[in-house]
């Protein structure tokens, strides 16, 4: 995935002053507009109860962190590959440049974002850009999902990651905010969090055991690919349905 540029680099008049580096981190992102929502779902679950939510204007990437992206990251840092990487049955390495990067940990996603000038998003700022404006929907796209419209573990069952933006975009433009892979978030995870945290700009327990995932997967049912399931993981996990996407402050 990763491309050998090379330039040919004429004398520049001694005054003259380079030219400034384009910021480019938000090429690839999308502006979330401000607004509220509600968030959760009514019941018993941990995503209860529901709750009105206001979130800032924020930018999200409009894909999941590539394969290639991850690569170009662990050659400029020296950080080490994923946990699978070079294993081809979890789509996982340079053969795959285009799917979403699998293996990696919590704290490795938040190198990354780092790295990119970027964050992870808030566990309320993914569910209110994943609803992509809709109102009480089961999943990005309405109330119902099919494996036409992402990459979830249906019959015939699903045999690991797709390229990424293969499935429709939601109506803000961003890309499997259902399947493909579940995503890091910023936050702990608390499952009376919901009960009493700010209705704005939540940014999610101040401890805990866990750190929260979202979106569901290739490797996941459709329930779980609703917008509104939560779900934890350890933060040093690496799983081969696990990924994420960064955010940026507008």
């Amino acid at each position: 995935m990763l491309l050998l540029v090379v330039a040919s680099v004429s004398a520049a008049p001694q005054n003259q002053k380079p030219a400034a580096k384009p910021d480019t981190t938000v090429a690839e992102m999308v502006l979330i507009p401000a607004g509220q929502f509600v968030m959760g779902k009514s019941g018993e679950a941990e995503d209860s109860p529901a709750r009105e939510v206001r979130i800032r204007a924020f930018y999200l990437d409009r894909h999941e962190v590539t394969n290639a992206q991850y690569a170009k990251f662990c050659e400029e840092t020296r950080r080490p590959f994923p946990e699978f990487w070079g294993v081809t049955k979890y789509h996982s390495g340079p053969d795959f440049p285009d799917h979403p990067v699998v293996g990696i940990s919590w704290d490795d996603a938040k190198a990354f974002a780092k790295w990119a000038g970027k964050r992870l998003p808030t566990e309320a700022e993914w569910e209110y850009a994943a609803r992509g404006g809709l109102t009480a929907a089961n999943y990005p796209g309405g109330d119902t999902i099919d494996p036409n419209q992402a990459n979830i573990n249906t019959p015939p069952p699903r045999k690991g990651t797709m390229p990424v933006g293969k499935y429709p975009a939601n109506a803000y433009g961003l890309y499997d905010m259902a399947g493909n892979v579940c995503e890091w978030v910023e936050d702990f995870y608390d499952k009376e969090y919901y009960r009493q945290g700010p209705h704005e700009d939540p940014p999610g327990p101040g401890k805990g055991k866990f750190r929260v995932i979202r979106g569901g997967g290739w490797h996941s049912g459709g329930f779980c690919n609703r917008v509104y399931v939560r779900n934890a993981l350890p933060q040093n996990w690496m799983d081969i349905n696990v990924g994420f996407r960064c955010a940026k402050d507008n």
